[in-house]
């Protein structure tokens, strides 16, 4: 694998920052599974991410991630298995479904907000570790699906008549975006080893790894949820 450099400082706030989504998905677990008297939801979902990134960080120490192959190891062994936990386990769960029904369409949406970590992807090509094309889209649009999520939320609370064309129009973008960047991540891949032009090796090192690991699936995911709503919003 190609190390490039990327300074201390970078690491720490991106170490700061990585909480966020976490702690915001699991205050929404928390509070939803609170309104459905359940008290066993939140617990299970704390031990599991809290394992799920010791497992993450532990495979990248043991330097499971460092050998580029396609398709990316940590994609074969993270993202793919959490995926299918997601899609596959959790949304045929009664609980899921429950939450779903009970929840209210702008608290799925402004869930979205911790994807201003995106502005990692902008601040790794700055320093030559991304390449700057793929770093800028993919950044660029996490930060705009970020931002533009409170105002989305916003006009759902407000019941604007435009809510549901807005919030779809909003979620298509959203979807668009990390599809992109993980079709695009993986595109650069194998021309990375193809041609020996850079790729998003960065982003299977620690602590970035998190960020494949967890990103794609979850971030589908909240999309998917959010397409299950708006077919019953009104």
């Amino acid at each position: 694998m190609i190390h490039y450099y990327v300074p201390n400082w970078v690491s720490i706030a991106f170490l700061i920052a990585i909480p966020l989504p976490f702690i915001l998905i699991l205050n929404f677990i928390r509070i939803e599974s609170k309104k459905l008297n359940n008290s066993i939801i939140f617990p299970i979902s704390l031990v599991f991410f809290i394992f799920y990134i010791l497992y993450v960080y532990l495979a990248s120490y043991l330097g499971w991630f460092n050998q580029i192959l396609f398709p990316p190891k940590v994609l074969l062994i993270t993202t793919v298995p959490f995926a299918f936990l997601l899609f596959m386990v959790v949304a045929k769960t009664q609980k899921f479904q429950t939450i779903l029904e009970n929840t209210n369409l702008e608290n799925l949406v402004k869930l979205h907000i911790f994807r201003v970590i995106g502005v990692f992807f902008i601040i790794l090509a700055f320093y030559d570790a991304l390449p700057k094309p793929f770093a800028l889209i993919a950044g660029c649009g996490d930060m705009i699906a970020a931002i533009t999520s409170l105002f989305v939320a916003k006009a759902i609370q407000n019941k604007n008549p435009n809510a549901k064309k807005l919030t779809y129009i909003w979620n298509v973008f959203g979807f668009i975006d990390i599809l992109f960047t993980a079709i695009a991540a993986n595109a650069l891949t194998k021309i990375s080893i193809d041609t020996g032009s850079m790729g998003v090796d960065t982003l299977a090192t620690w602590p970035f790894c998190i960020i494949p690991a967890f990103a794609p699936p979850m971030i589908m995911f909240l999309h998917w949820t959010i397409f299950k709503k708006l077919k019953k919003f009104s």
